[in-house]
């Protein structure tokens, strides 16, 4: 059998990438599954977040430790207990009787999303460095794959609902949720088949294999001088344990690099990703669609992302992390604020048509319409006082259901083009740059000597960023509004931009070794 250290790099990096298909799967069918489980669970905002950001609050938790395994077991065997946790987190979830053991389930899948971070460690260190940019954002793509499936999924379960005995409005989140089951499967069986990282090798002087792994993916007359090229970065950056990898890590010769990052992992989690990532339905009702059309958008969010994100992974070597970062940036603030200019004329009118039209919806759903018929000749000026009159209407069970009925006949003012450009604009940028960029970056600006627990610290200041947008994204949709929540966003996305502009560098086309020299003081 020919080698092809190409061909090889490509299929270890696609493999690594893997779990972010899966946790594409996860975070798309959390989004369809919400308006469920809330309905079941009789859930208020503030539990809908935590049922949503509770896998964050695992990623922090993993993040913690997830350096020591890497560390100690390696990339490829920690990737591997990740591919058993995703399994495991997915039977819970699908199975649980009650709000806790939801949670429960859906912290222990947070604890796997770790798999982003140790994936980018992983092919970071096995790619080359004209191609370790290309490489790094396949898991981006990924991410977006497994989104545009678990979608198209979702959106069928929900067209087909009154046609298939066995689902209803009770169970149909188990069947989105138990969907990734095969996925993480096949991923489990793929990761027995990748080598162990050839620098994670060298760092345990465990040359020969490393030299073994280096033959499989580098051109045979490299071997040498890339072993010796890790040695030497090794000699002038000693391994350190995990304690004073944290001291070097802090300490000011490390300042700048830890401000790129720090800065890159705020602004890519608070410009509201997670928001329309993992609320999708819910922001697609504030327009004032079906449910059924709040899915079908969802796959076009998925089409989007992952165009953009196919257009990243061609030009990052091409363009550059800088330029794109920048010019993702300037896309993100012109989204949102279309988003926010859409939304803010909205009113909400109970005459006589949209009345007769929610009342027919709601008795097809068997819930009292005695309430919506007394809101005839109502109006309502923004969605904040409309969704405080609901909450008084319906209880915990019934709101879920009915407030995207209600919404979806009584909205006008709206300018539904120009929010939904925003929202797709807004989908296509992150896609196109500051989502995959950021693990480029991450992967790229860190020494040897700290990378493993630099790139989990890294990820933890993300982590934090994200789930503060979607753990409190209900309350703020039921106490804010909408239009004030995207314009939130888009001030975030200019404030990142300009700090952008002044930090961060240009590191296409240079090896780890090379940035290094370049960013960290001496």
């Amino acid at each position: 059998m020919v080698n092809n250290p190409n061909s090889n790099v490509t299929r270890f990096s696609l493999i690594a990438a893997f779990g972010g298909f899966v946790f594409g799967l996860d975070a798309a069918n959390i989004s369809g599954a919400i308006r469920y489980v809330s309905s079941l669970f009789e859930l208020d905002s503030i539990q809908q977040g935590t049922v949503v950001g509770c896998a964050l609050l695992g990623v922090i938790v993993a993040l913690f430790f997830t350096g020591s395994l890497c560390e100690k077991f390696g990339r490829a065997k920690t990737l591997l207990a990740i591919g058993f946790t995703y399994s495991l987190s997915s039977l819970i979830s699908a199975t649980a009787v009650n709000y806790e053991m939801l949670v429960i389930g859906r912290f222990i899948g947070g604890v796997a999303f770790a798999s982003i971070t140790v994936s980018a460690m992983y092919i970071g260190e096995i790619a080359p460095p004209e191609k370790r940019g290309k490489f790094v954002s396949v898991n981006q793509f990924m991410i977006g794959l497994g989104l545009l499936l678990a979608f198209v999924i979702n959106y069928f379960l929900i067209k087909y609902i009154d046609e298939i005995s066995w689902i209803n409005n009770d169970n149909i989140w188990r069947y989105m949720l138990g969907a990734e089951l095969v996925a993480n499967a096949l991923w489990i069986a793929l990761l027995l088949k990748i080598p162990e990282s050839p620098r994670w090798l060298v760092m345990q002087g465990r040359e020969e294999e490393a030299a073994k792994v280096f033959a499989r993916i580098a051109p045979k007359e490299q071997i040498t001088g890339l072993i010796d090229s890790v040695k030497q970065s090794l000699h002038n950056e000693p391994k350190l344990p995990i304690k004073k990898q944290l001291k070097e890590l802090f300490s000011g010769r490390m300042r700048f690099v830890l401000l790129i990052a720090v800065c890159y992992a705020i602004v890519q989690g608070a410009t509201g990703m997670n928001a329309v990532l993992f609320f999708a339905p819910m922001v697609f009702e504030q327009v004032g669609m079906s449910v059924e059309d709040t899915f079908m958008q969802t796959i076009t969010t998925g089409v989007v992302g992952l165009i953009a994100t196919f257009i990243a992974i061609a030009f990052v070597e091409k363009l550059g992390r800088r330029f794109l970062t920048l010019a993702g940036l300037v896309l993100v603030v012109v989204a949102h604020g279309s988003t926010w200019f859409g939304f803010s004329q909205a009113k909400y009118v109970f005459d006589e048509k949209a009345v007769a039209s929610i009342v027919v919806e709601l008795k097809a759903e068997n819930i009292p319409t005695e309430s919506v018929e007394r809101l005839l000749g109502r109006t309502f000026d923004n969605d904040v006082t409309l969704k405080t009159k609901l909450s008084e209407m319906y209880n915990k069970k019934e709101l879920p259901i009915v407030s995207g009925v209600i919404i979806h006949n009584s909205v006008v003012g709206i300018n539904a083009p120009l929010v939904l450009f925003g929202i797709f604009a807004f989908l296509a940028a992150f896609n196109l740059s500051i989502g995959p960029i950021m693990w480029v970056i991450f992967s790229e600006v860190f020494p040897n000597s700290v990378r493993s627990v630099a790139l989990p610290f890294a990820a933890l200041v993300q982590t934090i960023s994200s789930w503060s947008i979607q753990q409190f994204f209900p309350w703020q949709l039921d106490n804010m509004g909408v239009a004030s929540i995207f314009f939130i966003y888009a001030t975030l996305g200019l404030v990142g931009l300009i700090v952008m502009w002044f930090i961060l560098p240009e590191t296409k086309g240079k090896s780890i070794e090379d940035i290094e020299r370049q960013l960290v003081r001496s």
